[in-house]
C-alpha cells in the first residue's frame, strides 16, 4: 500500500488571480498565503507583522472579502481572486484609499497600511457613507503603533467622499 504524503518536500500547483492577473507556482502544501504572495510572486506590498492574525497588517481581499494571509494556506486561495495592496492603485493612479491616505496623513511608518489599505477598500464597498464611529470600529482590527488613529479615522471619512464623487462623476 503506498501512503501519499504532504509534507515539506511535496509541491502543488496554486492557480490564483491576483490583482486582475492569473498567476500560478508550485508551492509546498503548508506555505502560508503572504508567504505565497511575498515570496512565489514578489508582491511584496502584503506585510507580515504578528504572523498571528492580529495585527492586520497580513490583510487581503479574497472574493473581495478581508482575509489574515498569514492564517491561511495558499491552496486554500486556488481558483480564487486575490487583491493585494498592489492592487487597489499605484503612485501614478492611486486608488481613493490611497489617496485619502495621502490627503490626511493616515501613515507614518507605512508597515501597518497596506493592511489598513485593503481592510478599507472592502469596507468602503459595503458602507459608502460610514460615521466616524463606523469608520472607527472599521479599522479596530488593524494595529498602528506609530499613530493615533485619528489621521487614519480621517482617510476613511475622506476615502469614502473620493468614492462617492466618483461615482457621482460618472453617472
Amino acid at each position: 500500500m503506498t501512503e501519499t504524503t504532504y509534507g515539506a518536500d511535496v509541491l502543488i500547483p496554486v492557480q490564483v488571480t491576483v490583482n486582475g492577473v492569473g498567476c500560478s507556482a508550485s508551492v509546498p502544501a503548508r506555505r502560508l498565503l503572504s508567504d505565497f504572495l511575498r515570496h512565489d510572486l514578489r508582491l511584496t506590498g502584503t506585510h507580515v507583522g504578528c504572523e498571528h492574525g492580529v495585527c492586520g497588517a497580513c490583510t487581503v481581499l479574497l472574493d473581495g472579502r478581508p482575509v489574515r494571509s498569514c492564517l491561511m494556506f495558499a491552496v486554500q486561495a486556488i481558483g480564487r481572486d486575490l487583491t493585494t495592496v498592489e492592487g487597489c492603485g499605484t503612485i501614478d493612479a492611486m486608488g481613493p484609499v490611497q489617496q485619502a491616505f495621502t490627503e490626511c496623513h493616515g501613515l507614518q511608518c507605512g508597515f501597518c497600511t497596506p493592511g489598513f489599505i485593503t481592510t478599507i477598500t472592502a469596507y468602503l464597498a459595503e458602507n459608502p457613507t460610514p460615521s466616524e464611529e463606523e469608520a472607527r470600529e472599521a479599522v479596530s482590527g488593524n494595529l498602528c503603533r506609530c499613530t493615533g488613529y485619528q489621521n487614519i479615522v480621517t482617510s476613511v471619512l475622506r476615502a469614502a467622499e473620493i468614492m462617492n464623487r466618483r461615482a457621482e462623476e460618472q453617472r
